[in-house]
């Protein structure tokens, strides 16, 4: 069996992270990369990420219908955005040229939940061209919501739900440190709450909503909040930055109501380097019921890296499913693929 092709589009921090591990890996090659950074188009992928290993070479592209055109791939790493809406027109241009897709963006987790519409059309059109879409990350995508699921399968009954997540957002790239404020005034934020230019962190309502589907439970209400987290000192990532007296990232809850009743807790602050205030990092699940389940991982599970390994390693499992939209709690466990990966390949039958 030819290795399996993957195609990276959008080269910030998390696309070459993927590039990395991917060329870590048995039986997969890249074979195109997608970026409109000036600084990268043209020149070969390896070198902008400093790897010098056994690879054909792979310059970088910034025309997509050029490189989908040219250049063959079994999935199609999706490296860009955060919403469905700035997902959708990419993930067509994908699955119109038969290819699997892969996405980072945090609402294609659990698309259904904002963007109905768009979901069903995404479903339509990865079935009518016989390839799989699938959204994941670390979060959503696992730690809130995956994993909340797979600690339930343990219990006789459920009667609440608390997932913790204290987490740095110093690995990710300028995307997230924009949808976090990082780095923005007091009063840069409050009028950025009220233009509704803030996202805050993107998953609440998907983590939620896989969740109470999962175990078959129907909400009445969703709701969230959020808070700003200022920094008294000055901090400073690879992608943001925070004097003391700005923003160095949001404090996000968010609840699933039930009856009337919480029957999801969602607690999410997330900054850029935590620990220079004090602030230890930790993903922490907390379950009433029969029995009673509490999990704490400290500190956090790396954000970065989870993403980038959450995507490369759901390759397999993306093109062995079946045609249409899929979220995690539609596949296989994720799991460390430390073999070949063309092994964990089925007789295609799509």
């Amino acid at each position: 069996m030819e290795k399996i092709k993957v195609i990276i589009w959008g080269f910030g921090a998390m696309g070459k992270g993927m590039a990395k591990m991917l060329l870590l890996k048995k039986g997969v090659e890249i074979t195109g990369v997608c970026d409109l950074n000036p600084e990268y188009i043209g020149k070969n992928f390896l070198d902008i990420i400093s790897m010098d290993v056994d690879h054909p070479t792979v310059y970088v592209q910034s025309d997509i219908d050029f490189l989908l055109n040219q250049t063959k791939a079994d999935v199609v790493l999706l490296c860009t955005d955060s919403f469905v809406k700035g997902a959708f027109d990419k993930i067509k241009k994908i699955v119109s040229h038969k290819m699997n897709c892969i996405s980072t963006a945090e609402e294609m987790a659990y698309p259904h939940a904002n963007e109905p519409v768009l979901a069903k059309q995404i479903d339509h059109l990865a079935k009518a061209f016989g390839v799989t879409v699938l959204g994941t990350g670390i979060n959503p995508g696992f730690i809130m919501d995956l994993l909340v699921v797979a600690l339930t399968g343990t219990m006789v009954d459920v009667e609440h739900i608390e997932a913790k997540r204290v987490n740095s957002l110093s690995p990710f790239g300028p995307t997230v440190m924009h949808e976090q404020g990082v780095g923005i005034s007091l009063n840069d934020y409050h009028k950025r709450i009220m233009d509704n230019e803030l996202a805050g962190h993107v998953g609440f309502k998907e983590s939620i909503q896989m969740i109470s589907d999962a175990l078959g439970v129907k909400l009445d209400d969703f709701q969230q909040q959020m808070e700003p987290i200022v920094t008294n000192v000055d901090r400073k990532s690879t992608y943001g930055e925070a004097n003391a007296g700005s923003l160095a990232g949001i404090n996000m809850t968010g609840q699933g109501l039930v009856n009337g009743s919480v029957f999801i807790d969602m607690i999410h602050p997330q900054q850029i380097e935590p620990e220079m205030e004090g602030t230890q990092t930790g993903d922490y699940i907390n379950l009433k019921g029969i029995p009673n389940i509490n999990m704490a991982i400290t500190p956090e599970i790396d954000g970065g890296i989870g993403t980038i390994a959450m995507c490369v390693n759901m390759i397999p499992h993306v093109i062995n499913a079946r045609p249409g939209l899929k979220t995690m709690i539609d596949l296989p466990v994720p799991r460390a693929i430390l073999g070949d990966m063309r092994d964990l390949i089925e007789q295609d039958d799509k």
